[in-house]
């Protein structure tokens, strides 16, 4: 246990640690149905996820009559607001993290999120889900400034100080958080259960798992320390 190679593993949260597109597809067609627009189905928000939510208002206007300025900042708000009271209804973890969490603990590595999410929704999404404990900073699109969001390597700089500096490795399910990683200079394993915008090979991650249950093994062998 002591020899893990890693002492932090920061991890993306939409798509990567939780499936949240239930819960952020309600809150886009809320958006959407202020607006008379149709409302837009889980797999094509999937897709839309990963920049932060205005990012995901904007596609979601778009792909149902049209995108215009003003509407996108008149609507983002009543977006937000529903979200953050609707944003755990349906959100659940993938399967295997506990598991994985558990044993990253007894490895003695630090858990962390750096997110394109804000920090505020993302605060209270893992306090809602009761997980705000195992999770040594959360570290938002709006936590560095309005330019930090990934695939800035900003977020994960800052995630590695306030854990307290050691050797960091970086989960994800889109190429802003592979690219955050390789641009923050550590080791990327990417999620092929997330919310995928490309095949997953094309993110060109250090490695590929496809269920948490090879988190830990891909780690070691990343750190070039195979076996259990």
């Amino acid at each position: 246990m002591t020899n893990f190679p890693f002492d932090i593993i920061g991890f993306d949260l939409d798509g990567t640690l939780f499936d949240t597109s239930e819960d952020l597809t309600d809150a886009l067609n809320h958006a959407l149905g202020l607006l008379e627009r149709p409302p837009l189905s889980v797999a094509a928000v999937r897709p839309m996820i990963g920049r932060g939510g205005k990012y995901m208002l904007q596609q979601g206007l778009e792909a149902s009559g049209g995108c215009d300025p003003e509407v996108l900042e008149r609507t983002y708000p009543e977006l937000l607001a529903y979200y953050g009271d609707n944003i755990a209804r349906a959100t659940h973890a993938f399967p295997g993290l506990g598991a994985a969490m558990d044993a990253l603990d007894a490895r003695g590595a630090k858990i962390a999120i750096v997110t394109n999410k804000s920090e505020s929704l993302a605060v209270k999404l893992v306090a809602e889900l009761a997980l705000d404990h195992r999770f040594a900073c959360v570290i938002g699109g709006d936590t560095m400034g309005p330019d930090s969001r990934k695939p800035s390597p900003a977020g994960i700089r800052e995630m590695i100080r306030r854990c307290g500096g050691g050797r960091a490795a970086f989960v994800g399910d889109s190429i802003f958080d592979i690219q955050a990683a390789k641009n923050a200079g550590i080791p990327s394993i990417a999620v092929s259960f997330g919310f995928l915008m490309q095949p997953v090979e094309e993110l060109v991650a250090d490695a590929v798992i496809d269920h948490f249950d090879e988190l830990v093994p891909r780690l070691e062998m990343l750190g070039g320390k195979p076996g259990a």
